[in-house]
């Protein structure tokens, strides 16, 4: 259940000393729009509901997986009568230093669906990861945030192998399937460095070999969204570090995120985040302890 609303934005209630939150909810009460730091995990056991991420909808069927990148407005309500599902809340600043994991986190944004029947090859793995996450979660064991977030950890690599192996199926051998994998990993990892830089097309192209026009059907096949698009999401990453930790005025942080105006900032920051910066950070604000 959503414990603490203001706005539309959820303080989550993490387990104490730790950045995870891992319930079961039965209460058929519709999740109005709201957005919160962690990423978030929904798996409906009986039930159906349908969820909203930003202007992307879909209806769970129980046994889906849904994961909701940080920071994305959503909303949930259920479908019919009793039902019942799964959700995890997880702290990724933990791990967000750890290598291709902001490249993950940008391919499951705003939201990613896993259903037995349409991804075969990893669904019954991550089930089976996010059921152990539970029996960690609830054992109050020593150790048990570390198993959780390797348990995560784990989950996000299986999730990174299954979108970058299977987009290159017109390659001539799996030696150079891999050998694109680690390419665009190593083009996404840089993107995501120096997006606050002036990045453009033909740049990151030349960069990797490829002709501009090359580079561009290949980047889309690997990451499921065209250059400009991946490279607006890790700028706006970028901005949401700069809102949440520093009191640069907004048209700093535009600049220094990598937009070159203050309202295209602003509107892809609405568009990919589905609040505005001012309200992103006005809700940190009011969460920031007073020292």
């Amino acid at each position: 259940m959503i414990e603490n609303l203001k706005g539309v934005y959820e303080t989550v209630n993490f387990k104490k000393e730790s950045g995870i939150r891992f319930y079961v909810n039965t209460s058929q009460v519709t999740y109005p729009a709201h957005w919160h730091t962690p990423l978030e995990i929904i798996m409906p056991e009986k039930g159906r509901y349908y969820a909203k991420c930003v202007n992307e909808e879909v209806t769970l069927n129980p046994g889906d997986i849904l994961f909701i990148a940080p920071g994305t407005l959503h909303s949930l309500a259920p479908v019919g009568g009793s039902g019942s599902r799964i959700i995890l809340q997880i702290d990724m600043s933990n791990v967000r230093g750890v290598q291709n994991t902001d490249s993950i986190i940008t391919f499951l944004s705003p939201m990613y669906l896993l259903t037995a029947s349409s991804c075969r090859g990893i669904y019954k793995e991550i089930r089976q990861a996010l059921l152990e996450i539970k029996k960690e979660y609830q054992s109050d064991i020593p150790f048990f945030e570390a198993a959780v977030y390797g348990k995560l950890l784990n989950i996000l690599s299986i999730i990174g192998r299954s979108e970058a192996y299977q987009t290159h199926t017109d390659s001539a051998s799996s030696a150079k399937n891999r050998e694109y994998t680690e390419k665009f990993l190593r083009i996404c990892d840089y993107i995501n460095t120096h997006c606050s830089e002036d990045l453009t097309l033909e740049e990151t192209a030349n960069m990797a070999g490829f002709s501009k026009y090359h580079f561009t059907r290949l980047f889309k096949q690997f990451a499921n969204r065209s250059y400009y698009q991946y490279l607006s999401q890790c700028r706006i990453y970028t901005a949401e570090k700069y809102l949440s930790s520093t009191d640069y005025n907004i048209t700093d942080i535009a600049f220094k995120s990598g937009f070159t105006s203050l309202s295209s900032f602003i509107r892809m920051f609405k568009l990919i985040k589905g609040v505005t910066p001012s309200e992103y950070r006005a809700a940190y604000t009011k969460q920031r302890p007073v020292v």
